[in-house]
């Protein structure tokens, strides 16, 4: 089990790596599942994210902490009280809810326009596109306002400019995130 979860991490770039990542996003978008995937290797039924939870994994040189922070609007002020530790944000988006991308959005741009982590690379995911009429990449980055705003899929990015970047995936089928990890995983 410790090899194929430090395989997995390696080939996600993390591999001899420190971070602490924080994970956050509006409710019933797919953190806490995420997490799951990658430390088991397996989908699993949770419930609604109600305290903030923090995972530390250590295997050979690689040393991950990782905060899941609620997403209910309560539980959204305590996200940043984590963010001055974190090397790395990821922001999930349920891409089958169109009636919750204005709400997204806005935590989103308040993300973005907070001086304490404008230079942590910030990694946007938009969960649930195996759900049909879910989002596609050009909705929902309309929708999120991220055109003009993004720096990349190649991981390059000019002197002082803050990494921001969205990535497509499915947790259910586990697609999608590990080009987004080893994307994120080049700025920590």
């Amino acid at each position: 089990m410790f090899d194929w979860f430090w395989n997995l991490l390696a080939s996600f770039g993390l591999s001899d790596k420190k971070g602490k990542i924080a994970f956050v996003g509006l409710d019933n978008a797919g953190k806490t599942s995420l997490l799951s995937v990658i430390c088991t290797g397996k989908m699993t039924q949770s419930m609604p994210t109600q305290f903030a939870s923090c995972g530390e994994l250590q295997l050979e040189g690689l040393k991950l902490t990782t905060y899941d922070l609620g997403g209910h609007k309560q539980a959204r002020h305590v996200w940043y009280k984590y963010f001055p530790a974190v090397s790395g944000i990821v922001f999930i988006v349920d891409c089958n809810e169109r009636s919750r991308f204005e709400e997204a959005r806005e935590e989103l741009h308040g993300l973005m326009q907070d001086d304490i982590i404008k230079d942590v690379p910030l990694l946007v995911l938009g969960n649930k596109i195996d759900i049909p009429g879910a989002a596609n990449e050009g909705e929902l980055r309309s929708e999120l306002d991220l055109y003009g705003r993004t720096t990349g899929k190649s991981g390059r990015v000019e002197s002082g400019q803050r990494p921001i970047e969205l990535f497509m995936c499915t947790v259910l089928k586990q697609e999608g995130y590990g080009d987004a990890f080893r994307w994120l995983a080049g700025f920590i």
